[in-house]
């Protein structure tokens, strides 16, 4: 019993036939007061076959026949409009053409009729819609669908069959497609946008194709300048299935490496025995399901945080849990002799800049210290390969948690690394991570701010955190031992444009304000990923590997062993790093 093309088409074309015919009796009866003279009844149906076949017509014309039930709108009931005053202007111009078809004829029941007609055949089509949205708590949204591929035809059949509440108005395609049509949805050209959807009175969007982050951008700006805010965007789900899912900051800003090599990640991974320290994180948890993805053996997660363990533990039922500390040795020694892992990925690290500013012992003691710990431990015990996550904090650093990253690196750099190769990949932030700006403002904006952005200049790079692990995992891929590699993060971003754009997103631009409240301890206004320009490609755009950097290990060891006993530790810091420049 579904609806369909040919179903819709004949019930309506039935239906105007016979509501038509009624009208048009009850217009003869108003004009004769109830009580038609008999001669005027001779030419009644010349007069009703030629108005009905005018006016079905002109709605064959004007596509209302494929308008859908519940949907019809303001913009269907002008094209009925016009409908009716194209047909019974049409039916003037044949009377006064041929009057011995119709005599005789009383004039006014043409006005009537008219009149009539419009009523009860634009009631018939409003009937559903207001039963429908009487059932509803909101209303159904007229919709634009951007592209114009199999996506798009998808989602406005789903439309047409009710099974989201989303009308589609117009399709919206790149190519000039003049005259075309999409499920007998009309196709524009991109530049009437905001002509068409201002006519249309549209208040939603889909996105039916996959665009560039800077296509999808502009996009979204162009239609929230339209008071366009409810955006939706269709996500394949495999198997050839989609659905509608929210357009997110996280897909404006999101990355997608092309260079993407998970053959690589799948033979580096396959079958072989990984631990993964920070396993709890939003980076340890992440790369622990991409390494059951691409079919590690066997896996043991490390984390001291007793409910992040739990959580991914729950999630991923077949790892083993360890619950300590990386600054534990004699532990990590005892979990090194039993899970004897090929591969080691170092994701625990302290990574909250003030948090760090304020306990650098700590910071020094879990990042310096821990990761010495793990790489030890690696080099003892043979691991294949050792992948660590690193900072653009490292770079130039003007905090605690930057310089103890950056020693990490020089360690990992300088050690005697035997039969274990030992690789560094450094990267900014990744979108949705705990302590991460985008929950902050998500949380701000619904209470109704303000959003507080700490400098109007404050620039950071940024990546999904899907896209950075498995560029961590495809550089350890192709790491040989001793490389510092990069990820490429695209441009920078202005926190205040990030912070705009989400309020756009929320449609909140005249609700919601933005406050400066001035920088944090140790934060920069913008981030770094290179140390110099002769760093070199990679067979793959999306990572560098950085020039290395000798510093002699005995004099390192020495400057780390006196780093928690000195008097002033950042001073100390600064004798191993000394780009690093804390802030007063």
């Amino acid at each position: 019993m579904r609806p369909t093309t040919f179903k819709r088409l004949a019930f309506f074309l039935l239906a105007d036939i016979f509501l038509s015919l009624l009208t048009l009796y009850m217009s003869y009866l108003l004009r004769f007061n109830f009580h038609i003279e008999a001669p005027f009844f001779s030419s009644f149906w010349n007069v009703f076959l030629a108005i009905i076949l005018l006016k079905t017509l002109w709605m064959f014309w004007l596509k209302l026949y494929h308008a859908v039930w519940r949907f019809f709108s303001l913009f269907e009931a002008k094209r009925l409009l016009t409908a009716h005053a194209g047909a019974y202007l049409g039916f003037v111009l044949l009377f006064l053409v041929a009057p011995d078809l119709f005599s005789p004829f009383p004039r006014s029941v043409v006005v009537i009729d008219a009149v009539l007609s419009f009523v009860v055949l634009g009631g018939l089509r409003f009937t559903k819609r207001l039963i429908h949205e009487g059932r509803q708590e909101h209303s159904i949204r007229a919709t634009l669908i951007i592209g114009a591929g199999a996506q798009a035809s998808t989602i406005i059949q789903s439309a047409l069959k009710g099974e989201v509440d989303y009308y589609p108005v117009a399709v919206f395609a790149w190519d000039d497609n003049k005259n075309s049509y999409l499920n007998n949805i009309k196709v524009y050209s991109m530049k009437s946008m905001e002509a068409v959807a201002k006519a249309k009175e549209a208040t939603a969007a889909v996105i039916a194709e996959p665009l560039a982050q800077a296509e999808l951008r502009q996009l979204t700006d162009r239609l929230n300048r339209m008071s366009i805010y409810d955006i939706k965007q269709v996500k394949l789900l495999g198997s050839e299935k989609e659905r509608l899912e929210d357009l997110s900051i996280e897909d404006l800003l999101a990355r997608n490496p092309q260079d993407l090599d998970t053959k690589q990640i799948e033979h580096f991974l396959q079958g072989k025995r990984v631990l993964i320290t920070g396993a709890g994180g939003s980076i340890g948890s992440e790369i622990a399901r991409q390494c059951v993805r691409f079919g590690v053996s066997s896996l043991t997660l490390v984390d001291h945080s007793e409910y992040n363990l739990y959580a991914i533990g729950e999630e991923l039922p077949h790892a083993r849990l360890a619950l300590m500390s990386i600054t534990d040795r004699e532990a990590m020694e005892t979990l090194f002799v039993d899970r004897q892992p090929d591969i080691v990925i170092h994701a625990a690290a302290y990574k909250h800049v003030p948090l760090c500013e304020a306990n650098p012992h700590s910071a020094v003691e879990n990042n310096v210290f821990g990761s010495r710990v793990v790489i030890d431990a690696c080099i003892k015990h043979r691991v294949s390969k050792l992948v660590m996550i690193s900072t653009d904090k490292a770079v130039r650093p003007t905090n605690v948690m930057g310089a103890t990253k950056r020693i990490v690196e020089l360690y990992a750099q300088n050690v005697e690394s035997h039969q274990t190769e030992i690789v560094a990949v450094r990267f900014g932030n990744v979108l949705g991570s705990s302590g991460s700006v985008i929950p902050k403002f998500k949380q701000q904006i619904e209470n109704g701010g303000p959003v507080t952005v700490t400098h109007p200049d404050m620039t950071r790079y940024f990546m999904l955190i899907p896209e950075a692990c498995q560029l961590v995992l495809q550089a350890g891929a192709i790491a040989r031992g001793g490389e510092l590699f990069i990820l490429d993060m695209g441009e920078p971003i202005k926190i205040v444009d990030l912070a705009r754009q989400m309020i756009r997103l929320y449609g909140k631009e005249d609700e919601v304000d933005i406050v400066f409240s001035g920088t944090r301890p140790g934060e920069k206004l913008y981030e770094e990923l290179l140390n110099s320009p002769e760093d070199a490609k990679t067979q793959y755009p999306s990572i560098t590997v950085a020039r290395p950097t000798s510093k002699n290990l005995t004099i390192l060891l020495q400057e780390m062993d006196g780093l928690l006993e000195a008097e002033n530790i950042r001073q100390a810091l600064q004798s191993i790093v000394p780009e690093y420049q804390p802030q007063e």
